[in-house]
């Protein structure tokens, strides 16, 4: 079927080597050439495209071309080995990419004088690539790569000691099977928490208090009374400086709840003044409160609340 490969001379079967490059190289095979070929006629061929590829320069024209046809033909190699993944997450076609990219490496990095197969050589490299692309992208959060592979360890450990005691192992007994410390089973437990993290609509345990409440509805909020204690007693030695009228305006507006109406009858001022000195006083106290050097921010041992 491609014995253009020993003449050089290709058939309609075959796309022909672009012009410009040696007579002798074999012609690639087109897709449906490709298609149609089983794995006995692809090992075939790409066994003599590495003899080719051995003796040409890596910085030649022709040594890309004989590459790229290597590359094209073990693609099927990919998706092979991609398709054990399909059911992860990621899309297929980011799969086949990164899978592609340890088919160039594995090409890049074969060497057939050492008598092992292509095939052989490529598909722990591809399945390797993929792996740690996985590794990589689908933790929520990042963790440093001794982490992950420190969960990884412990994850396979602790799931065969759990076929072999019919229970979960404590942190000791996976530490003992590993030959880790019990601290590093630990971390490695505490890191498997971020790779699956409970959603907060996730709903309580059936035997937990509060059965069926989700950990949204239980989760804590900042108390407002404690921002509001922190506010008093920054703000108090700055009112204590303020003029006695402008302390008496402050006290009827927001501690009494009068109007500005009835603080103005009271100090015999007009209401839009009341309203000028309110403003006044408190773009002062804002200015004073956003200032960490201003007293009431300082600290004042022995000052009585």
């Amino acid at each position: 079927m491609f014995t253009t490969l020993e003449t050089g001379h290709p058939t309609d079967r075959t796309a022909a080597p672009p012009s410009g490059l040696p007579p002798d190289l074999p012609p690639r095979p087109t897709d449906a050439q490709l298609r149609a070929m089983d794995k006995s006629e692809a090992r075939e061929l790409s066994d003599a495209l590495f003899e080719r590829l051995a003796g040409l320069g890596r910085e030649t024209r022709a040594y890309s071309y004989v590459r790229g046809t290597i590359i094209e033909l073990n693609m099927p190699l990919v998706r092979f080995i991609a398709a054990r993944f399909r059911y992860r997450a990621e899309d297929m076609d980011d799969i086949l990419q990164v899978g592609t990219i340890g088919l160039i490496k594995a090409v890049d990095g074969y060497d057939p004088q050492r008598g092992v197969e292509f095939v052989t050589y490529a598909i722990p490299t591809i399945a390797g690539a993929i792996k740690r692309f996985f590794r990589d992208t689908s933790w929520p959060v990042r963790v440093p790569r001794s982490m992950q592979e420190l969960y990884l360890t412990v994850a396979r450990g602790s799931d065969l000691l759990e076929q072999d005691l019919g229970r979960l192992p404590h942190p000791d007994e996976i530490a003992e099977g590993l030959d880790l410390t019990e601290a590093q089973v630990i971390e490695g437990l505490v890191a498997g928490r971020v790779y699956h993290p409970d959603s907060l609509d996730a709903l309580r345990d059936q035997d937990a208090d509060e059965t069926g409440s989700a950990l949204l509805d239980r989760l804590g909020d900042c108390d407002p009374g404690i921002e509001l204690a922190e506010f008093r007693i920054a703000v108090r030695p700055l009112l204590a400086q303020l003029p006695r009228r402008d302390q008496t305006v402050l006290k009827l507006r927001f501690w009494d709840g009068w109007t500005q109406s009835e603080i103005a009858e009271r100090i015999g001022v007009s209401q839009m003044h009341v309203s000028r000195l309110l403003t006044a006083t408190l773009v002062r106290l804002r200015e004073q409160l956003e200032d960490r050097e201003a007293p009431g921010w300082a600290d004042r041992p022995g000052q009585e609340d």
